[in-house]
C-alpha cells in the first residue's frame, strides 16, 4: 500500500509516506512554511493542512496524489465528545471537530487528484501508539536501539521472554480526542489497548499550565520549563502528590492545582526566580513518579514485555525518560524521535498500512526530510557568489575549526524529524570551554539557563556518560562522570547530567569520521551538538537557509555537504 500519513488537528502539522510498511519520507510543515511548530495550537487553525510537506513526501517518491492507496489522519471527530461533558474549557472545540469531519475534502482540495474517499481517520492516540510500536527496532541488538544494560538479569525481565515480540506502549499528551493517555501491547503489530486516561485529567495539559504560568509559551516551550526545574528545589512535591494520584486501573486524576498560591505568574520575559524553579521542579518530579507508575502497571497487565516504547509531546521529556530506564522493569526503552504530534502523520500511516495487509517495517533512522545531492548543493553556493573550497575531507575540516574553538553549521544529508538536530542540520562547538554555553546561548538567541548538549563516539559513551546507551536520539539524560566532567564543562547542566547522542560510524559515517578527528586533535570524543536555528525558529532546512543563518550569525564555518565555507575567506573576498 501507498499511505500518506497526515497530522494537522493541534499543532506540529507534519506529512509521512509509508509505502509497503516502510517509511519513505517525513517532514513537518514548519521546515517548509518557516513558522514554527507550523501553527498555533487553536481551533481556528485546525483547517490548516500539511500542504508542502505533503507534495514534498509524494514528489520525493515520484508520486501523484490520485497514486495513493489511502491518506491516514490522525484524529477522529467521531470520537469527540462535548468538552463540558469533559470538562474543558474549550467553547471552540466544534470548530475544531467541524474542521477535522471536512478534513477529506480539504485534502482533496490541497492535493489536485486526490480521491477524497480513500481518507481515513485514525484515533489521535492510536496513531502516537503506532508510531512508537509499529516503527521501534526489534530487540535485536541493532546499534539503532536504545537498550538498558542496567536492567541486565532483573527476573522481571525474564519473565519477557515468553512474549516473544511483544512490545508495550505508553502514549501520554495533552488530549487526544476524549483521552490525553493509552496504555497497550503490540502482539505480532496488532495493538491491543488496555487503559485509556480520559479528559480532562492529562500529564500534558498540567505541563501546559505549568509552562503558561511561568510565561513561556505553551505547547511550544515544555522544555525549558524541563531545563528550570535543574536549578530548584521540589518541595512542593508532597502536595502535589495529593492533587496528582494514579489509580488501579492505570490510569490518574488531577485535581486542581491553584498555581499563584505555590509561586506568582510570570509575565513574559520578567526574571526567574527561584519560586519559580521550585515549582518546575516539583511538577517534575511528580511527572516522573507517575510515569513510573503506569509504566509499572503496564508492565504487569502487559504480562511482562522486555520493551516499552513511548510517544507523546510527554515523551519528549528526557529527564523523565531517563528515570523510566533506570527504574522501570523494562530491559529496553524506545523513544519515538518525532514523539510529538508531528509523529501522528507517521504513526497514522503505518497503522493504516498495517491494518490493510503489509507488515511494517522499523523506520531506519530520523534522517527522513529534503535533502540535496552535491551538484544542487554547488549550484546554490554559486547562485550566492560565496567564496567555496570542496576539501579532501569537510569532516577533517570542520574537526580543525571546533579544534581551534570556532563554531560550524553542519548541513549534511536529509534534514532531521522531530526536534532534535542529530548531525544533519546542526550547529557544532567544542566542549572544553566553561564559557561556550554562554556564548552558543548567545548566538542563537536563547535564555542562559539552557543547556547544550553532546554528540560522542558510541564506543567511547560509556566511559564518560551514565545511563541509557546507546542514545541515537538525543531522548535520555545521561550523568556525567566527575572524571569527565571538568574535560568538558560546556556540556555539563547544573545537575551534573547532559542529553547525550551517541553516534555510530554504521548509521553516520560522516558524523563519526568528524568526531574522531577532533579526538585525535583534542584527545575529547565529545562535540557540542544543537540545532540549526536561532530562538523561535524552525531548523535550517534548506542549502539558502543554510547560507541566510552564516551570514548573520558569527559562526565559522559553514560544513555545506563536502563544501567549505570560511567565515575568513569571505573578510577576504570583500
Amino acid at each position: 500500500m501507498r499511505v500518506l500519513g497526515i497530522n494537522a488537528i493541534f499543532h506540529d502539522p507534519a506529512a509521512a509516506l509509508v509505502i509497503d510498511g516502510r517509511v519513505v519520507a517525513a517532514a513537518e510543515e514548519e521546515r517548509f512554511s518557516r513558522r514554527k511548530h507550523g501553527k498555533r495550537p487553536v481551533p481556528f487553525a485546525a483547517w490548516e493542512l500539511p500542504e508542502l510537506s505533503a507534495a514534498w513526501c509524494l514528489s520525493a517518491a515520484g508520486l501523484r496524489p490520485e497514486d495513493l492507496d489511502a491518506v491516514a489522519y490522525s484524529f477522529d471527530p467521531a470520537l469527540v465528545r462535548d468538552p463540558t461533558e469533559l470538562g474543558l474549557e474549550d467553547p471552540w472545540d466544534w470548530l475544531r471537530v467541524r474542521y477535522a469531519e471536512r478534513a477529506p475534502q480539504f485534502l482533496a482540495a490541497a492535493l489536485p487528484g486526490l480521491d477524497s474517499g480513500i481518507v481515513r481517520f485514525v484515533p489521535h492516540h492510536v496513531a502516537h501508539a503506532a508510531s512508537a510500536g509499529l516503527a521501534a527496532p526489534a530487540a535485536d541488538g541493532n546499534p539503532a536501539t536504545d537498550g538498558n544494560p542496567a536492567t541486565d538479569g532483573n527476573p522481571a525481565v525474564g519473565d519477557s521472554q515468553r512474549t516473544g515480540h511483544d512490545m508495550a506502549v505508553l502514549v501520554l499528551d495533552g488530549r487526544g480526542e476524549a483521552a490525553s493517555h493509552l496504555s497497550g501491547v503490540y502482539r505480532d503489530g496488532v495493538l491491543h489497548e488496555l487503559a485509556a486516561q480520559q479528559l480532562p485529567h492529562s500529564l500534558g495539559l498540567l505541563y501546559e499550565d505549568l509552562t503558561r504560568h511561568l510565561g513561556f509559551v505553551h505547547s511550544s516551550d515544555e522544555y525549558k520549563v524541563m531545563a528550570l526545574a535543574s536549578y530548584g528545589q521540589p518541595r512542593h512535591l508532597g502536595l502535589l502528590r495529593d492533587l496528582v494520584r494514579t489509580t488501579d486501573d492505570g490510569g490518574f486524576t488531577i485535581e486542581r492545582i491553584d498555581w499563584g498560591s505555590l509561586a506568582k505568574p510570570r509575565p513574559a520575559e520578567a526574571e526567574l526566580t527561584d519560586e519559580h524553579a521550585d515549582l518546575a521542579a516539583s511538577v517534575q518530579a511528580r511527572l516522573e513518579e507517575v510515569i513510573l507508575d503506569l509504566a509499572g502497571w503496564l508492565h504487569e497487565a502487559a504480562g511482562g514485555p522486555s520493551t516499552l516504547t513511548l510517544a507523546g509531546g510527554v515523551a519528549l521529556n528526557c529527564v523523565a525518560n531517563a528515570r523510566l530506564a533506570a527504574q522501570s522493569p523494562y530491559r529496553r526503552i524506545w523513544v519515538q524521535p518525532a514523539a510529538g504530534d508531528a509523529g501522528t502523520a507517521l504513526g497514522a500511516a503505518l497503522h493504516v498500512a498495517a491494518t490493510g495487509g503489509d507488515r511494517p517495517v522499523p523506520m531506519p533512522g530520523a534522517d527522513l526530510g529534503r535533502g540535496w545531492s552535491d551538484d544542487e548543493l554547488e549550484a546554490e553556493l554559486r547562485r550566492a557568489a560565496l567564496p567555496y573550497t570542496r576539501p579532501e575531507s569537510i569532516a577533517a575540516e570542520a574537526a580543525r575549526t571546533l579544534a581551534a574553538d570556532g563554531l560550524v553549521a553542519w548541513f549534511q544529508g536529509r534534514s532531521e524529524y522531530g526536534p532534535r538536530a542529530l548531525g544533519h542540520r546542526s550547529l557544532l562547538a567544542h566542549p572544553g570551554r566553561p564559557d561556550t554555553t554562554a556564548r552558543m546561548n548567545d548566538v542563537k538567541g536563547r535564555e542562559q539557563f539552557r543547556p547544550i548538549a553532546p554528540m560522542v563516539r558510541a564506543e567511547r559513551a560509556a566511559e564518560i556518560f551514565e545511563g541509557m546507551l546507546p542514545s541515537p536520539y538525543m531522548l535520555f539524560v545521561h550523568r556525567v562522570r566527575d572524571s569527565w566532567r571538568d574535560r568538558i564543562p560546556a556540556v555539563v547542566h547544573v545537575d551534573g547530567t547532559a542529553r547525550v547522542q551517541t553516534v555510530s560510524a554504521e548509521n553516520e559515517p560522516l558524523v563519526a569520521e568528524m568526531l574522531a578527528e577532533f579526538d585525535r586533535l583534542t584527545g575529547l570524543p565529545v562535540v557540542i551538538n544543537t540545532s540549526l536555528n536561532t530562538a523561535g525558529r524552525p531548523m535550517v532546512d534548506t542549502p539558502r537557509e543554510a547560507m541566510e543563518l552564516f551570514g548573520s550569525a558569527p559562526i565559522d564555518l559553514l560544513a555545506l555537504g563536502p563544501f567549505a565555507v570560511r567565515r575568513a575567506d569571505l573578510a577576504t573576498n570583500r
